[in-house]
C-alpha cells in the first residue's frame, strides 16, 4: 500500500534540552496542523530537523525512536550544518533574494552552497530509506529546493509534490543567484509545484524558460521529456479552530481583561517575526504620521504591537530589534501621559490563547509586510471575529491580498496611505465592518487549511495521470514496432510529413535550417519504395521546397497549401485566392518589427509571417499575444486566419489550409496505411483531416488531435529510418 512521506525544514515539534535531558513540544504552527491528518495516518512520516542539535548516536537513537511512535523520522544537523545550511544559505542567500532584498542582505558563500547540497541529500537520503515506487513525497519550502530531483534521480517511480511558503521572485532577482540553475533543475524534480499566488507562478515559469531555456505551455514545462505543473494554491488555516478559540471560556475573560484595560479605547493589533521583510520599522512611521495627522486620536488609539524573536543574533537582525526598539520609545516619549501610552511594545512570543484574545479584541488588525508569500495572522484574525466585525488593513505584497479583498489594501511602502487606512478602519461603520468580514469569514472558511491539503493532493494525481497518458501515447517500445509492422505489412502508404520541427529543428533563421544529408538520404529511400507516396507539406515558401526538394520523387505543399506540386509535374497556385489585404496589414506588422529589435516579417504568396524566434525570451510572446489582439477582429471581416505557431504568428487567407491540402491526396486513392507528421498548430488540420486508421504522430507532447506524439525531430527520424531498412 502506497504511503505519504512530508519532507520539511523542520518536524512538527521542538525538541527543548531541558537539563540534559530532551523533551518533546508539540508545534502550533499552520503546516503542522493542516498535515496532521496526513502523517499521523498509519504508515505515513514526516521527516524534518528536530530544532536543535543532539550529539551522540546513543541519544540520537532514543529519539529517533520516540519521535517514530508520532510517525516522526529525525533528520539531525551538527552544528556547522546548522549554521552554513540554514543560517548561511537559506536565510542569506535564498530568504533576501526570494524577498527582494538581495542587494542588502545577500551573501554568496560556496562553502554555504555546499553544505546546502550536502543537507539536502541528508534528507534525500533517511526518504530513500522509506520510500517505494507509488509512495507520495511532499517537499516544503525553500530550505529543500533541491530535494525534488535527488529523489527523482534515485527513485523514478515515485510521486513528488513541492510546494514554496515564500515568494518566487521576478527573473531580474532569481538570476542573481550563482547557483540558479541547479535550484531550478532541484525544483523540477517534483511533478507538481506548487505556490501560493499566480504572480509567483509567472516568475518561476519565466526563470525556467530564460535560465534553461526549457519549453512551457501555459502553466506546464516540459523537462527532459517529462511534464512538471506549476500551479497557485493559496494555503489556508485551521478556521473552525480560531473561532473556537474566540468562543472559549477562558479566552474571553482574557478578553474582558484587555479591554478593561484599555478602557474602551479603540485597539490596533499587529503580529509579526522580527525580519526585515515584514515592514515593522515603516508601520511605526505610518502609526507615528497618523497621530501627527489626526491629534484628535490621542489618548483614544493604542498600538498594540507584538514581535516574535528571530534570529536576533545575527547583526542585521538585532540592528533591526535596535531600530524598533529606539522607534517605539521615541514615538511613546513625545505622546504618551501618565494614564495613556499610544503603543504597548512586546517582543516576546505569547501562547495562542492570548493570541486569540487579542484577534478577539482588536478593532483594526494591521499587516503591512513589505514581502511575503501567504501571511496567515490576516487570515487568523478574520477567522477569529465571530461578531462579524473588526477592520483588516492588509498589504498588495502580502499574498493573502489576493484573497481578502474586501480588506482595505495598502502598499506598505506609501506610509500616508497606510496611516489614513488606519483612520478609516478606526472610523469605519459597524455595517460596513460587517459587510466585509462576512465576506472575508466566508472566503476564509471555505479555502481552510482542509481544503488547500485536498486540492494540492488531487492536482498532483492528476498530473502523474497526465503523465501516464502521454507516456502510453509515445511512439516507443511495443507502440514503435506495432507501427513498423503494420507499415512492412501494407502495400499502398501515404506518408505526410511537415519540415520545421519536424524533420529539422528550428533554426535562429528560416535559410540556416536547410536539409543535410542524412535528411536527404532518408527521403530519398522512403521515396524510392514504389509502394509509398511521399508529401512534404509545410508553410515554407514554395520556392525554398523547390530548391531543395525539387530533384526527389516526392509531392510537395508550400505555404500550408497555397502552391502544390505532384510528382513529375510543375507547381500550380490554389485559385480564387487574393492577396490585397496584404496593403492593410503589412504596415500593422511593420509596427511590431519596429517595437521588437530580432523580429522580422516574411512575405509569401498568400500570407504574411511575423518571426520572433531572435527576439528577446518574453517579450516576443508578449508581443505576439498583442498583435494577435491587435488583428483578431480586423482579419475576421476579411476571411483571413491567424496561426499561432512556434515563435511566428502568420495571417493567411481562410481557404488556405494544410488539412484541404491532404485531403487532395489522400482522397483520390486507396490506401492501405496513411501516417502523418507535424508539430505545430497547423498541423492540426491534418490530423483532423485524415480518416481514423490513419496514424497521425504529433512532435511534442502537447494536446493534440493526433494519436501518439514523438519528443523531437530526432526521433521523427529515427522511426522513418526504420520503415527503410
Amino acid at each position: 500500500m502506497s504511503k505519504t512521506i512530508i519532507a520539511a525544514n523542520r518536524l512538527p515539534v521542538k525538541i527543548v534540552n531541558d537539563t540534559g535531558e530532551f523533551k518533546l513540544h508539540t508545534s502550533e504552527g499552520g503546516l503542522a496542523t493542516g498535515l496532521g491528518s496526513i502523517y499521523k495516518s498509519k504508515d505515513n512520516v514526516w521527516i524534518g530537523w528536530p530544532g536543535l542539535e543532539v550529539e551522540g548516536e546513543e541519544q540520537q537513537q532514543k529519539i529517533t525512536e520516540e519521535l517514530r511512535e508520532q510517525n516522526l523520522l529525525p533528520v539531525f544537523l551538527d552544528k556547522d550544518e546548522i549554521t552554513r545550511f540554514y543560517e548561511g544559505f537559506s536565510n542569506e542567500v535564498l530568504w533576501p533574494v526570494f524577498h527582494y532584498y538581495a542587494s542588502t542582505y545577500a551573501h554568496y558563500e560556496q562553502q554555504n552552497w555546499e553544505c546546502y547540497k550536502e543537507v539536502n541529500q541528508k534528507f534525500c537520503d533517511q526518504i530513500l530509506k522509506i520510500a517505494q515506487p507509488g509512495d507520495m513525497v511532499w517537499v516544503h519550502d525553500y530550505q529543500l529546493l533541491l530535494l525534488p530531483k535527488m529523489i527523482r534521480d534515485a527513485q523514478r517511480d515515485i510521486s513528488i509534490g513541492f510546494f514554496l511558503h515564500i515568494p518566487f521572485p521576478s527573473h531580474e532577482m532569481f538570476r542573481l543567484i550563482p547557483w540558479r540553475k541547479q535550484l531550478l533543475e532541484g525544483m523540477l524534480g517534483a511533478d507538481l509545484i506548487g505556490f501560493h499566488t499566480f504572480d509567483d507562478v509567472r516568475h518561476f515559469l519565466s526563470s525556467v524558460t530564460r535560465v534553461l531555456a526549457l519549453q512551457t505551455s501555459a502553466n506546464v514545462i516540459t523537462n527532459n521529456r517529462r511534464v512538471v505543473v506549476a500551479e497557485s494554491f493559496p494555503m489556508g488555516i485551521d478556521d473552525k479552530k480560531y473561532a473556537s478559540l474566540a468562543t472559549d471560556a477562558a479566552v474571553k475573560k482574557e478578553v474582558a481583561a484587555i479591554c478593561k484595560t484599555f478602557n474602551r479605547q479603540k485597539l490596533i493589533l499587529s503580529i509579526d517575526r522580527l525580519d526585515y521583510s515584514k515592514g515593522i520599522l515603516q508601520r511605526l512611521r505610518a502609526f507615528e504620521q497618523l497621530l501627527i495627522s489626526h491629534p484628535e486620536l490621542l489618548t483614544h488609539i493604542t498600538f498594540y504591537m507584538i514581535v516574535v524573536p528571530s534570529r536576533d543574533q545575527v547583526a542585521q537582525y538585532k540592528e533591526l530589534r535596535d531600530q524598533i526598539d529606539k522607534k517605539v520609545g521615541n514615538i511613546n516619549a513625545r505622546y504618551r501621559t501618565l494614564e495613556w501610552s499610544p503603543i504597548q511594545y512586546f517582543y516576546r512570543s505569547f501562547p495562542i490563547e492570548t493570541l486569540s484574545a487579542l484577534y478577539s479584541a482588536a478593532d483594526v488588525c494591521l499587516v503591512t509586510p513589505m514581502r511575503d508569500g501567504m501571511n496567515l495572522v490576516s487570515k487568523e484574525y478574520v477567522a477569529s471575529r465571530v461578531n462579524n466585525d473588526g477592520v483588516l488593513i492588509l498589504s498588495e505584497m502580502a499574498g493573502a491580498s489576493k484573497e481578502l479583498i474586501d480588506a482595505i489594501i495598502v502598499n506598505p511602502n506609501n506610509e500616508y496611505e497606510v496611516s489614513e487606512a488606519m483612520f478609516v478602519a478606526l472610523n469605519m461603520p459597524l455595517a460596513e465592518q460587517k459587510r466585509r468580514m462576512t465576506l472575508m469569514r466566508n472566503n476564509v472558511g471555505k479555502f481552510n487549511i482542509g481544503h488547500w491539503v485536498k486540492i494540492f493532493k488531487e492536482r498532483l494525481d492528476e498530473v502523474k495521470q497526465m503523465q501516464r497518458s502521454l507516456l502510453t501515447r509515445h511512439v516507443q517500445n511495443g507502440t514503435r514496432q506495432s507501427i513498423i509492422n503494420r507499415y512492412r505489412k501494407t502495400e499502398k502508404r501515404l506518408v505526410f510529413l511537415d519540415y520545421d520541427g519536424t524533420l529539422v529543428d528550428f533554426a535562429p533563421s528560416a535559410e540556416e535550417a536547410k536539409p543535410d544529408k542524412d535528411l536527404f538520404d532518408l527521403l530519398e529511400a522512403l521515396s524510392a519504395d514504389e509502394k509509398n507516396d511521399v508529401v512534404i507539406i509545410s508553410g515554407r515558401k514554395h520556392e525554398n521546397l523547390e530548391k531543395w526538394f525539387g530533384h526527389l520523387p516526392i509531392n510537395l505543399v508550400a505555404e500550408h497549401g497555397a502552391w502544390l506540386k505532384h510528382v513529375g509535374k510543375h507547381w500550380h497556385k490554389l485559385g480564387g485566392m487574393s492577396s490585397t489585404w496584404k496593403t492593410e496589414i503589412s504596415p500593422i506588422l511593420e509596427t511590431f518589427v519596429d517595437r521588437t529589435p530580432g523580429t522580422f516579417i516574411e512575405e509569401k504568396t498568400f500570407s504574411l509571417a511575423w518571426h520572433y524566434r531572435q527576439s528577446q525570451s518574453g517579450l516576443g510572446e508578449m508581443r505576439a499575444n498583442e498583435l494577435m489582439n491587435t488583428l483578431k477582429y480586423l482579419v475576421a471581416d476579411k476571411g483571413l486566419q491567424l496561426l499561432p505557431g512556434n515563435k511566428v504568428v502568420e495571417v493567411k487567407n481562410m481557404e488556405i489550409n494544410k488539412g484541404k491540402a491532404a485531403l487532395t491526396f489522400s482522397e483520390n486513392e486507396d490506401y492501405d496505411l496513411i501516417i502523418a507528421f507535424g508539430d505545430d498548430y497547423t498541423d492540426e488540420d491534418i490530423f483532423k483531416s485524415l480518416p481514423d486508421n490513419a496514424v497521425t504522430i504529433k512532435v511534442g507532447s502537447n494536446i493534440s488531435a493526433a494519436k501518439f506524439y514523438l519528443h523531437n525531430p530526432a526521433e521523427v527520424r529515427g522511426l522513418l529510418h526504420s520503415f527503410v531498412v
